[in-house]
């Protein structure tokens, strides 16, 4: 720690890759640019997981609404980065006058891969979280059987299956999909896998593995409703680094940053560069 003026200077360390993803980095700028052309778009659900950029987003003439049925007849609809079930996509193509398709490429792939397990026969096995809209959406490409896991602790070791076919939310963890792949491998005939976790979510997590070897402490900035920088707190605080989640700079605490020769920051994938640049502004003028 250098002094500066007296006091004590913290260094700071962003971690590499951070931040907005390219998903979802896609959809932001779809909806600006349908916002500038159209003044009014409705979205199915939040477009991303950031409150404070779902906001400025609203300011600029974004509604959200909780189903297809609630788009007004001839409006424009914007479908989420997260995806939306088929049915709902149907519906929206036969309510609005235009729809906007946001969904992360990574998304889509995700959705294909289960459509195309279920027409082969097999029981799709989707790792993810239940509630949340994009496991909801993959879901929705089901046809026949499926089951959803959040770890290898969700799997019946005492039941047996003919033939599973294995997927994932796309930003979970690599290491929990190895070991649900690993457990269900054992109770099945025949097992089918598709690694649908994105590259950028594994670069991610990489980088926070990397940053807690090089800190002391780290602030984890990024949606509480974020599934991917959940994980990401997830895994600094596994590997034993003191860890803040925060959602945006104000929400920092000043007090635990005391004794803390460097502070990383880290960022979720639906966070964007301005709320990154607040937060490391703001620590910098420690």
């Amino acid at each position: 720690m250098s002094r500066h003026g007296g006091r004590p200077r913290v260094n700071l360390v962003v971690a590499s890759p951070t931040g907005l993803c390219f998903g979802v980095r896609r959809a932001i700028g779809q909806l600006e640019d349908s916002l500038t052309r159209y003044g009014t778009v409705y979205s199915l659900g939040s477009p991303i997981h950031n409150p404070q950029e779902v906001d400025r987003l609203v300011a600029l003439g974004l509604k959200l609404v909780e189903s297809a049925s609630r788009v007004p007849k001839g409006e424009v609809a914007f479908v989420r980065a997260h995806g939306v079930a088929r049915s709902e996509f149907d519906e929206l193509r036969r309510r609005a006058g235009v729809v906007v398709d946001g969904t992360c490429p990574f998304v889509s792939t995700a959705q294909e891969r289960a459509e195309s397990l279920s027409k082969d026969g097999y029981q799709v096995v989707v790792l993810g979280d239940s509630n949340h809209p994009e496991v909801k959406g993959i879901l929705g490409y089901i046809e026949g059987d499926s089951m959803v896991v959040s770890s290898e602790d969700d799997i019946d070791s005492s039941a047996r299956h003919e033939r599973l076919g294995i997927l994932s939310q796309t930003t979970q963890r690599d290491t929990t999909l190895a070991s649900v792949v690993s457990k269900l491998v054992l109770l099945a005939s025949e097992i089918k896998v598709y690694n649908t976790i994105c590259r950028a979510t594994i670069e991610r997590q990489e980088s926070i593995r990397r940053l807690a070897k090089a800190v002391d402490g780290i602030v984890v900035i990024g949606g509480k409703n974020s599934a991917n920088t959940k994980k990401l707190v997830e895994i600094a605080e596994s590997l034993g680094v003191s860890t803040l989640w925060i959602e945006h700079s104000d929400e920092l605490d000043w007090g635990w940053t005391k004794g803390k020769a460097s502070i990383g920051v880290a960022a979720g994938g639906s966070t964007p560069d301005w709320l990154i640049k607040d937060l490391t502004g703001k620590i910098q003028r420690l």
